[in-house]
C-alpha cells in the first residue's frame, strides 16, 4: 500500500492506539479497548485505508 499518513498524523495515531489500548488493560473501557489495534497498525504502517477510499493524503507532498 501506497504511504498515505503523514508523521504528525503516523504518531498522533501511535499515541492514540496505544492510549486506547491500555484503558483498556488496566481502565475502565475493557475488551473495547481493543479497538486501538487500528490506529496503532494504521499508524506504524503509515497507509490507511480508509484515507485511499476517501482520496485523502496527509504526507507532506516532495518537490
Amino acid at each position: 500500500m501506497p504511504r498515505n499518513v503523514g508523521d504528525i498524523d503516523k504518531w498522533l495515531r501511535i499515541i492514540a492506539g496505544l492510549l486506547i489500548l491500555g484503558l483498556g488493560a488496566f481502565g475502565p473501557v475493557g475488551w473495547w479497548g481493543l479497538l486501538g489495534i487500528v490506529p496503532l497498525a494504521t499508524g506504524v504502517m503509515g497507509s490507511c485505508p480508509a484515507y485511499s477510499l476517501m482520496g485523502m493524503n496527509t504526507c507532506q507532498r516532495r518537490m
